[in-house]
Parts: structure tokens; C-alpha cells; sequence
């Protein structure tokens, strides 16, 4: 294990090792893991090695011990533990038991019990028998989160929503017929709570099952659909015959001057470390922290008040993360990357192709062309993109960070998937104000998408300042004489806490680093964020929705970086009560001007569906940027190989003759005189 890195995902000896050791730690009793993972460094500790090795010195320093964290239930006494195994040491950190209140995240196997559960119980079975279903259709269970209405309920609850299964085919969109009751669970002493009556019109009213009403399920899948595929669609080949320009040294990534480490871990999936360009520190740990997606208040009707998901902290982006095909989610030549997690056992589980690294063309870097001669300096816009696609219930989601020539870095968000709906009897015409009508009844209510992009920056070193920068109009005076002029105004921020974006004053944030300055502006060497203006949240500051995600209602978070506080909506949101994340950091004042300090932003999708959004949604895409401004001297891409037909090896299309084209970038027979 000497030869791991700090950053690297958690090895399957590892998590064999930790849980062997936990359960030496506890004879006799049983115990059931939830997660196994890596346990963060301590900044503090990790640097100097991280430095060592960013200057090439040798020897290394020795690197910190790799501490593993487990989460586990006492199957005993039904208490939730935490624990932390020194794999150095071979030794048990701390086991402690956490409050009752406080619920794991929701595992793979779980999910498959509580499916189980669910649809063998004698009293659902009667409810379903009720549907008098014919016997080629089915009843499938789609096991949620419970969320939150009692600050007192302390059960592991899990709320069951059903669906008809029209036919028997692993694509059958289930989600087209929902049923109109919905079974509660205990997840630990594996009781039926109730059966929740769902609503089917514009108010709470419920009614008793009913035989089952035929409709015809609105299907995606290509052997499902009633229509033919099409026909005129010509192979798109992404070859690249000399292999990527990127080399990989196990999870470390060199490429176009950027270096950096490729991490896993279950709740966040994809986390990128230690970036540096051409040598220099830019960013220390970069990740989407949580995602909450809130379907409560917006569909004002019970059950539903309590549909809220925190798809990193109540299941997981690593958990849930899509093993990747080649040809199919990734194009071009493909670099995988494996990942491993924990089973109830504590046995290691090898999920493989979790994440693909490849690179693409994006059109130009950059163009001119001198109009006096017609010769134009053309360079493409190369790109590696790090992606990672996961399936939360009905939803996909593609998480893509894509670094640039010229030293940038974006993160793009893409959605896909099914809508998540409920039934709703529409047969003579009937809307409702917070859903759409997607199919014979069916609706896909009103909800949002809120992430939370955690940024820690390391500009030119580990002690920056936030601030941002406005555009405003000069004041009409001597200075503005035609009125014509405006300025820039800066606002550094001194303590951590909220901000807000303004796109009337063009606010943009910068992460600068104080202590150098650029030789040619005068102006210490930053980077920007290109921020993305959202809809914060949108359920009101009463609802349990907001007060379990604070995060959500500032588009701008700033803390005062501190290890282990890593989740914007806290480190464990299945049935939170509140939130015990950014928010709490960020009233504490700290100082964080030329301090070590963790910039979070909130973007979010607003959806409110249509009804091309069903049966399987076109993505969705919002993305954010971070870009130097004032880290270099000039652009950073000027020794990009300018674009040659030579290199690229575009063709013609039928009705163009090879006399038609000219080679890149060299001048027309004609020259514009002035």
C-alpha cells in the first residue's frame, strides 16, 4: 500500500482491510457496512508532498497514512457507526455510534429489499390484486427517500411508489402508468408503516383502489416504439490513429501543460485533484458537492410535500455511476477508468468504466483573418474531457470537466432520463397548475435541479481572496464628457458568508492570489468564475425542503476551508432535518481574505416540463467556467499548431470538387486593395 497516492480511490484491499478490522473491533456482532471509502486527507499534512512532487524533487516526503471511513449498522442494536481505519497502523482510529435521528445513505442492496419487500407483502399484494391486472402486466416498485415532515420521526423510512408494467421487457417505461397508492416502509425492522392513497386530481382528495383502467404505455425504447427507426443517418467516426495526446500514470493525467489526479469515492463519484498548469497550482480539489432535487411545495399535495432528493448524500453519484460502453456514452479513443465500492459484507465490489477520459474537437481556440491580404491564423479548439454518467431512479445525469488549450476549465451538466410522475385522472381535459400532462393519466409535476460546485483554489499557492468585479456606467462629468465611458468596480470579500449574482452589474467573481502579481496588468495573477445565473430554490423558508438545503437559496457560497466540511447540505441528508452544511460554515465570519478558502456556487434547472420532455428527455445542459484572468501574460494557447487539412483530414461532400477547397489558412488569388 506504500506506493498509493493520498488522492487515489479507495482500493478493494482496502475496503477489505477496514472492514476485517471493524468487525475484529466488534466480536459477535453483526454488522452490515453502508460505505467504505477513503477518509480525506488533512490538507496540511498532503501539501508538502504534493509540493515535492509538483517541483520534481526526490526523494518524496513520506505521504500521510490513508485513513479509510465506514459507515455501518449495528444490526443488533439498529444504531448507525462511524469508524476510522488507519491502514498504516492496521488500526481502528474511532468507532462512534451517531445519533438516533441520523439515517445512512441508501445502498444498491438495499434498494433491491426494500423492492422485494414491498411487492411480496400480503397487504400490498391485496392492494395490487385490487388493480385486476391481466396476467401479462405486472406491478414494478420504485423505492424513494422519505425525506422530512417530523423532527421527531427517528424510523429508517422508505417511501414505495409504484407502477404498472405493461409488458415484460427490461426498457418498459414504467413511469408512464403510476398506481395510486403508495406503501411505507421501516427499513430496519422491515414493517409495512401504512399505505399512502396518492392524489389523482388538483386537490388532496384520494380514493380507494380501483380495477385498473387500460391506457396504452407511452414507450421509448426502439423494439417498443410504434414507429420505424430512420433510415438516413450516415456513420459518425471519431478515429484517432496515433491514440489520444493525453498520457495517464494511473490516476495522475498529463495533458497540453495540465496535470492532475483522477479521484472516486461513492457519494461525490468523480472529484478532480491537484490541478496544475505548466507546472503552477491552480485548483487543490475541484467537485460537485450535492444535488437536491425538490418535487415538495411545488406539488402542493401529500405525499408529495416530502419528495425531496439528495442524490449525493442520500444514495450517491459514485454508487450510482453508469459502467460506461465504448462507442455508445464516449466517443473517439478512450482512457477508462475503474472504481470499487463496499457491499453490505464489506466485501469489495468492482464497478468497472465508471469514468471516461477522451478528448474532442469544439470548433475554434481562436481565428483572425488579415482582411487587407486574406491570410488567416486558424487554430482548433482541442479539448479532454473527464466524464462520468449516473442513473439516480428515473433521471440520468452526465457530468463532463472539460479543460481547454488556453488554460480553462468547465463544468458541464446534462440531464436525460425519465420524468419522475404521478397519476392524475386528465381523460376529460383537467390540468393541474404545478404539472403537465405527459400521457393518459399521467403528469410530470413542477421540480428543480440544485448543484452545488464546490471550487478550492490553490492560484499560484494555498492562501487566496475572493472578490468580485461590476461594470458600472462612469458618471457624467469632465471625465464622460460624451457619455460614452464605463469602469470597474471591485468589492474584496473579507469574512465568509452569501453573495448573489447580478447580471444588470455583470458581477464576476475572481480568486486571486495576493502575493504575486502580473508583471504586464499590475494586478494579482486570478482566476475567474464564469458563473451560471439561476433560480435559486424555490420552496419557501417554513418548508423542510429549504431548511434541509440552504445551500440552494445563495447562488454564492465563501468559507474558510477547514478539512472534513466537504457537502454543502452536510454530511448526512437522508431525512435531515436541517441543513448542517455551507451555511453553517459560512456564518461563522471567518476571515477569509489570503486565507485557504473554498468558493461554492449554486446553479440549478428550474423544470417544469413539456410534454416533448416524455417518455425520455432530450438533455438539458446548463455548465460554469473557470478561467484565468490575469495568471498569464498573454493568451496561453499562442504555440497551438495552427489547423492544416494535412493534420485534420476533412473530405468534400459529393457536389464539391477537390478545386473547390484550398488548404487552411492561405490567401485567395485576390489581395483587397484600399
Amino acid at each position: 500500500m506504500a506506493s498509493i497516492h493520498p488522492f487515489d480511490p479507495v482500493t478493494p484491499g482496502e475496503i477489505k482491510l477496514a472492514s476485517q478490522i471493524i468487525q475484529k473491533a466488534l466480536p459477535g456482532v453483526p454488522v452490515r457496512f453502508k460505505r467504505i471509502d477513503l477518509q480525506e486527507p488533512i490538507k496540511k499534512d498532503v501539501i508538502p508532498f504534493l509540493e515535492s512532487e509538483r517541483l520534481g524533487l526526490r526523494p518524496l516526503p513520506t505521504p500521510p497514512p490513508r485513513i479509510i471511513q465506514a459507515l455501518f449498522d449495528n444490526e443488533q442494536s439498529g444504531a448507525l457507526n462511524k469508524a476510522l481505519v488507519n491502514t498504516r497502523s492496521k488500526s481502528i482510529v474511532y468507532i462512534r455510534e451517531l445519533p438516533k435521528h441520523i439515517q445512512a445513505p441508501m445502498d444498491p442492496e438495499e434498494l433491491v429489499e426494500m423492492e422485494q419487500l414491498c411487492l411480496n407483502h400480503p397487504k400490498v399484494r391485496a392492494e395490487i390484486e385490487k388493480l385486476e391486472l391481466p396476467a401479462e402486466m405486472s406491478v414494478c416498485c420504485e423505492p424513494w427517500m422519505y425525506g422530512t415532515d417530523d423532527i421527531h420521526e427517528t424510523r429508517r423510512l422508505i417511501q414505495c411508489y409504484l407502477f404498472v408494467l405493461e409488458v415484460n421487457d427490461p426498457q418498459c417505461n414504467i413511469f408512464s402508468l403510476p398506481c395510486k397508492f403508495s406503501p411505507v416502509f421501516d427499513a430496519r425492522s422491515k414493517q409495512l408503516v401504512r399505505i399512502d392513497y396518492l392524489p389523482s386530481g388538483a386537490d388532496d382528495k384520494v380514493t380507494p383502489t380501483t380495477p385498473w383502467k387500460p391506457v396504452k404505455t407511452v414507450q421509448y425504447a426502439p423494439n417498443l416504439i410504434d414507429e420505424p427507426l430512420r433510415e438516413d443517418l450516415k456513420p459518425y467516426i471519431v478515429q484517432q490513429p496515433l491514440g489520444g495526446s493525453y498520457t495517464v500514470e494511473g490516476n495522475a493525467v498529463s495533458w497540453q501543460k495540465w496535470r492532475f489526479r483522477v479521484g472516486f469515492n461513492s457519494r461525490e463519484g468523480l472529484v478532480i485533484y491537484n490541478v496544475t498548469y505548466n507546472g503552477r497550482n491552480v485548483f487543490y480539489r475541484l467537485s460537485l458537492s450535492e444535488m437536491t432535487v425538490p418535487y415538495g411545495d411545488i406539488d402542493p399535495r401529500r405525499p408529495y410535500h416530502r419528495k425531496q432528493a439528495f442524490d449525493a448524500g442520500d444514495v450517491g453519484f459514485g454508487i450510482t455511476a453508469n459502467q460506461l460502453t465504448l462507442g455508445c456514452d464516449c466517443l473517439g479513443h478512450i482512457k477508462y477508468f475503474d472504481a470499487y465500492r463496499a457491499d453490505g459484507k464489506g466485501d469489495p465490489i468492482k464497478m468497472s468504466n465508471v469514468v471516461c477520459l477522451h478528448e474532442q474537437d469544439n470548433g475554434l481556440l481562436h481565428k483572425h483573418t488579415n482582411w487587407r491580404n486574406d491570410v488567416a491564423t486558424v487554430v482548433r479548439n482541442r479539448q479532454l474531457v473527464v466524464q462520468m454518467i449516473c442513473t439516480l431512479a428515473n433521471y440520468e445525469y452526465i457530468f463532463a470537466w472539460t479543460f481547454d488549450q488556453a488554460a480553462g476549465i468547465e463544468l458541464e451538466i446534462r440531464a436525460t432520463g425519465i420524468l419522475s410522475t404521478t397519476p392524475f385522472d386528465n381523460e376529460n381535459g383537467e390540468i393541474a397548475p404545478w404539472a403537465t400532462n405527459v400521457g393518459p393519466g399521467v403528469s410530470a409535476p413542477y421540480h428543480q435541479h440544485m448543484f452545488s460546485y464546490r471550487i478550492d483554489p490553490a492560484i499560484d499557492g494555498f492562501q487566496n481572496t475572493i472578490f468580485y468585479q461590476e461594470s458600472v456606467p462612469l458618471p457624467n462629468g469632465p471625465s464622460n464628457v460624451y457619455g460614452a465611458g464605463y469602469t470597474t468596480v471591485g468589492n474584496t470579500i473579507k469574512n465568509s458568508g452569501s453573495e448573489d449574482l447580478s447580471v444588470e452589474r455583470h458581477r464576476v467573481f475572481k480568486i486571486r492570489n495576493d502575493s504575486i502579481k502580473n508583471p504586464i496588468t499590475h494586478k494579482a495573477v486570478a482566476y475567474k468564475l464564469h458563473a451560471t445565473p439561476s433560480q435559486m430554490l424555490l420552496n419557501g423558508p417554513e418548508s423542510f425542503n429549504q431548511k434541509r438545503a440552504v445551500f440552494a437559496t445563495k447562488p454564492i457560497w465563501v468559507t474558510k476551508y477547514q478539512d472534513d466540511e466537504l457537502f454543502a447540505g452536510g454530511e448526512f441528508t437522508n431525512q435531515s432535518r436541517r441543513s448542517d452544511g455551507v451555511d453553517i460554515w459560512a456564518a461563522r465570519e471567518d476571515n477569509v481574505e489570503n486565507e485557504d478558502i473554498v468558493l461554492w456556487h449554486t446553479i440549478g434547472l428550474t423544470h417544469n416540463p413539456r410534454i416533448e420532455d416524455f417518455p425520455i428527455m432530450p438533455m438539458e445542459r446548463i455548465s460554469v467556467a473557470l478561467k484565468p484572468d490575469g495568471f498569464f501574460t498573454k493568451n496561453p494557447a499562442l504555440d497551438v499548431p495552427p489547423s492544416d487539412q494535412r493534420f485534420n483530414k476533412s473530405t468534400l461532400h459529393a457536389d464539391h470538387s477537390v478545386a473547390d477547397s484550398r488548404a487552411c489558412c492561405t490567401p485567395k488569388d485576390r489581395v483587397v486593395k484600399l
